[in-house]
Order: C-alpha cells, then sequence, then structure tokens
C-alpha cells in the first residue's frame, strides 16, 4: 500500500479512482498514527508541504519527496515513478502528452495572448510561468502577457485593477466550491464588461481542479482538452 502526505483532497475527476483509500488527513494535520497503521511501502510527499515530517515518515515506511507540487509536475511524475519501478511507462506517458501538445499548437490559428485570473480567498492571481498551467501553455507554445510572463507561481492584484488581467483570452476560476464572492463582485462590475476578452466572449471560466490543481498527466490533457476547444 502507497500512503501520499501532504494533500488536501481529490479532484472530482479523480474521485471513482480513490475509493476505499484512507484518509491519513490534511496538509496542515497529518495523521501519523494512521499512516503508520496502514504499514505503507512507500509514503509520496512534498518537501514544501511536509518537510519538517520527513524523519517520522522515512521511520514509518520508505518516503521520497519532491521539492514542490506545481511547475515542476514532469519531474515529479518521473520521480514517482522511478519510486515505483516504472519509469519506461511515465516516460510513454509524457510523449504522449507533448504529442497532443503539439498538436493543439498546431491547431491554433495566430499568436494570441492567453490570461490566466484565478480568485481565492481574498486575493486574485495572475498566474505566471513557474505554475502547472504556465508550463502547459507553454508546452503548446502560447504567449502570455508581458505582467503573467515571469519566472514566478503568480502576481497578486485588487478587484480595482482587474484590468491588468486582460488579453486575447481569460481563462478564470475561482478556488474551492463555485463563484468565490470576489469573482462575482469582479465579473458583475463595469471594469469586467469593459475588458476586451468579455467585450469578444473570450473569458472563459474553466475547472479550478483541473486547470490549477490538476499537478499531473491526467489534469495536463484535460487542459490541453479545454485549450483545443476554445482555441482550436
Amino acid at each position: 500500500m502507497a500512503t501520499t502526505a501532504g494533500q488536501t483532497g481529490v479532484p472530482s475527476y479523480l474521485a471513482d479512482r480513490v475509493k476505499g483509500i484512507p484518509t491519513v488527513g490534511d496538509i496542515n494535520n497529518l495523521n501519523l498514527e494512521k499512516i503508520a497503521s496502514l504499514q505503507p511501502d512507500l509514503i509520496l510527499g512534498s518537501k514544501l508541504r511536509a518537510n519538517d515530517l520527513y524523519p517520522q515518515l522515512s521511520k514509518i515506511g520508505p518516503t521520497v519527496f519532491s521539492i514542490r507540487p506545481g511547475f515542476p509536475w514532469k519531474e515529479n511524475f518521473l520521480l514517482v515513478a522511478a519510486a515505483l519501478g516504472d519509469e519506461n511507462q511515465a516516460v510513454t506517458v509524457l510523449n504522449d502528452y507533448q504529442k497532443k501538445a503539439g498538436e493543439v499548437k498546431a491547431g491554433i490559428a495566430g499568436t494570441p495572448k492567453i490570461s490566466l485570473l484565478r480568485f481565492l480567498s481574498g486575493n486574485i492571481r495572475l498566474y505566471g510561468n513557474l505554475s502547472f498551467i504556465g508550463v502547459i501553455l507553454k508546452d503548446v507554445g502560447l504567449t502570455r502577457p508581458a505582467n503573467q510572463d515571469i519566472n514566478e507561481l503568480a502576481a497578486q492584484i485588487s478587484k480595482e485593477r482587474i484590468d491588468e488581467a486582460d488579453a486575447d483570452w481569460i481563462f478564470y476560476s475561482s478556488y474551492g466550491a463555485g463563484p468565490s464572492p470576489d469573482e462575482k463582485a469582479v465579473t458583475s462590475s463595469g471594469l469586467w464588461t469593459a475588458l476586451g476578452a468579455v467585450k469578444a466572449k473570450h473569458a472563459i471560466p474553466v475547472d479550478d481542479e483541473v486547470w490549477f490543481l490538476g499537478l499531473g498527466p491526467i489534469g495536463a490533457m484535460r487542459v490541453l482538452d479545454d485549450l483545443k476547444k476554445y482555441l482550436g
């Protein structure tokens, strides 16, 4: 049995795949006794999420930590595959992803600039290159507005500065269940309706669990499907 350390939850599109897997806590409250009781053959996690618990976890079972989730999702996938002895299969999966990214790229006319907007509790972010979705856009050859073409996870803006989110296309979401209060406030405002992407009907709500929390090849493939649907 393998136990994953430091996860907040499971995206809905993966729910059927993890039925019956015991819960061992969340990022901020891992239950070490529960983990130990499962006698895991392998514990997976990341230094960003659970580095302080590595000594305790490694005493329970072999423990492999990536540096962080997010933009190094391909490296993380290969790391997990190596820990499981499935390197060749992982390479095949990533090659399939890259092939599909090339096909999506070939089907996009012109060079549209893509803006990634996400509403979280108390803040609004424009996502940069060092993010899961930023890597995918780069693989597809899609360009970004200058304020998002940054080697950072994201830049924070306010409701009053929502014009900084404008681009040829805006893909946006809210973290958690349903549109957040900030999303509702922004998308019902005059500042929002004045954006070029909104006027062109190029402001697209997307699934937050896929676009920003996918963090692996299954999520990445679904993002490619969305990009093909809207930009192809």
